[in-house]
């Protein structure tokens, strides 16, 4: 069989060339080595030991397994079940819908989706940054702060229930285009209908991605990649002008300065040298008060665009009608080519010296005369029309009582004072876990807003969530909190003291990284492709499998099955076969079939 690194590799050759058309695709489904490497890839996820509607979780994987679900794919008897939708809380107290796959789906998914990002990959545009290999949403917002300088009208993208409305016609045709091979299409198909229980009841999926599937978000970014495109045709069209028109009185100071300038060049005495510079300065102190360009040029305009996921954020320099026109243009082709729906609430056009909201930011175009020295060392209004990326106030505020850690009390005048506030479910914790899941929420919350130009704000939150710890702490040992305060010290931080799986004291402190801004290297990275293919040529799991040796009773020459476990935590080293885990920090055990049977039915020491 073909190594799938070799494959892969091969398939992204023509992945950036639009015209290119991939045949034959359905036959490497049939190749175990790109089973092993989906496996290897998907198998740590606690969520595959949640049963599917089969009655089956990732435990037991074997060889025979794989070669069963080939073989079924070969005839094409192979059908996706339909997943089990359970529905968790959100955190406004709604309840949202989440499916859960059987594992060997996800398995065939993973490899669909290594052969879909392996095709496509190369071709989606820079400015989709959802879903996608060395992307995130700093990369999304890096481009805005970078590419959307001066814009005066935004227009923020919301489109309705897009992963639940996705036509699936409309899906397929798009696949279409670039994949030849009907066999691989009726496959996509197949899954886009597969369906889902609740309650035991069947549902038909008329619409939408597969409810939880691994393929989804590389679908979504296939389809949303049309809308991409159809918006760098309408800058194309859209943009018009080299700059924007000088002033008169701008271009009257630059040819004076221009003058003094070539006076101060030919100036032979030091006397003279001097009096020529200290106009210049006056003259360029002189320039900072006054506009240079025409903020209202006609005849200058650009449109800016970045995606990620089906959050899109239009910047537009021009008039507001040309911002109503540009949104009303998009909304027409979702409806028309996408089968998708603009939500008119939520899509927004709003000005630049406003707020606009993208992936948690407040998005705002600075203006201000304020003049900083630029590299040559002369002044210059450098942060005139800059993008600047907010962490909101509303945003820190919500994650605080969220998370419980904080009370608002409001004054008599209508101002909010922030408490922090004991966390009472964290009580029963052990001290180590409690700091744990303090750390955690606060290092996640700083990571994500580190790039915000007032990112030091997010030092309430370290303090709010810092006195909540003390308070839980407090609540835990029944006392008060400037007791815990002092037994929590440690020199001129607070932590734990604890003893790890071998015995040894250690200290974990509570955190103290800071909340300065870290804004994010400049360089080329949005505009490079990925390299998709990064995988070991042979894996690990598969070569256990292969080895067909029991991992514990040692019985060579048999048929092995992997047991796994959720949490390795939760094993307790009562056992043999839990101890045999823990030393080697692995969940995951390769057994011959009778000492997984009698794992299983608890007679295995």
């Amino acid at each position: 069989m073909r190594n799938p690194i070799n494959l892969l590799s091969s398939l992204q050759i023509h992945s950036s060339d639009r015209s290119y058309t991939f045949g034959r695709l359905y036959r490497n489904l049939y190749n175990p080595e790109l089973f092993a490497l989906a496996y290897q890839n998907i198998y740590a996820s606690q969520g595959n030991m949640t049963k599917g509607t089969d009655g089956k979780t990732i435990d037991a994987m074997s060889l025979n397994r794989i070669e069963g679900i080939i073989a079924s794919l070969k005839d094409e008897s192979y059908q996706p079940q339909p997943s089990r939708r359970t529905c968790i809380p959100k955190k406004n107290g709604k309840m949202r819908p989440l499916g859960i796959p059987s594992f060997d789906d996800k398995l065939v998914q993973e490899c669909i989706r290594l052969l879909l990002e392996a095709v496509y990959e190369g071709s989606f545009l820079k400015t989709s940054h959802g879903f996608r290999p060395d992307h995130s949403c700093h990369t999304a917002l890096s481009q805005v702060q970078t590419c959307f300088t001066g814009v005066k009208w935004f227009v923020e993208g919301d489109i309705k229930g897009f992963f639940d409305n996705i036509d699936h016609e409309v899906m397929v045709g798009i696949l279409a285009e670039r994949i030849k091979d009907e066999r691989f299409l009726r496959l996509i198909r197949k899954f886009l209908k597969a369906g889902y229980l609740e309650d035991w009841r069947y549902h038909n999926t008329y619409s939408g991605t597969p409810q939880g599937g691994i393929i989804s978000p590389i679908l979504a970014n296939i389809y949303l990649d049309k809308l991409d495109g159809y918006i760098e045709g309408l800058k194309k069209q859209f943009d018009s002008g080299k700059g924007r028109a000088a002033l008169p009185a701008a271009t009257k100071l630059e040819k004076k300065r221009g003058a003094l300038a070539k006076k101060l060049r030919d100036a032979t005495t030091e006397e003279e040298q001097d009096i020529l510079a200290a106009q210049i300065r006056a003259l360029d102190r002189e320039k900072l008060a006054i506009l240079h360009s025409d903020p209202f040029d006609a005849n200058y305009r650009r449109l800016q665009y970045v995606r990620y996921a089906d959050d899109f954020l239009i910047g537009v320099i021009g008039s507001k009608a040309d911002a109503l026109a540009i949104k009303k243009q998009v909304g027409e082709y979702l409806s028309g080519a996408l089968k998708l729906e603009l939500s008119d609430e939520k899509t927004l056009v709003t000005h630049s010296a406003k707020r606009a909201r993208f992936l948690g930011y407040d998005i705002y175009v600075r203006h201000t005369n304020v003049a900083k020295r630029d590299k040559t060392g002369r002044l210059s209004r450098v942060l005139n029309g800059k993008v600047c990326l907010e962490l909101p106030s509303e945003i820190m505020r919500k994650k605080l009582l969220d998370y419980g850690a904080m009370t608002i009390e409001t004054t008599v005048y209508g101002k909010e004072n922030w408490k922090p506030k004991a966390r009472y479910y964290l009580k029963d914790n052990d001290d180590l876990e409690i700091l744990n899941q303090y750390n955690s929420e606060i290092r996640g919350f700083r990571n994500y807003y580190r790039i915000a130009n007032n990112s030091s704000h997010a030092s309430s939150f370290g303090y709010i969530m810092q006195y909540s710890m003390f308070k839980t702490f407090a609540a835990k040992y029944r006392t008060s909190m400037p007791k815990i305060i002092r037994r929590l010290r440690i020199g001129k931080h607070f932590g734990v003291h604890f003893t790890d799986k071998k015995g040894k004291k250690k200290t974990r402190l509570f955190y103290q990284d800071g909340f300065a801004r870290m804004p994010m290297q400049k360089s080329n990275t949005v505009d490079k492709l990925p390299n998709t293919v990064m995988y070991s040529s042979k894996t690990s799991l598969m070569d256990r499998l292969s080895a067909r040796q029991c991992e514990l009773c040692g019985n060579i020459d048999v048929d092995i099955e992997m047991h796994h476990v959720r949490k390795l935590k939760d094993l307790k080293g009562k056992h043999n076969w839990e101890r045999f885990m823990i030393a080697r920090n692995r969940k995951t055990l390769a057994l011959c079939a009778g000492c997984h049977r009698k794992l299983h039915n608890g007679k295995l020491n």
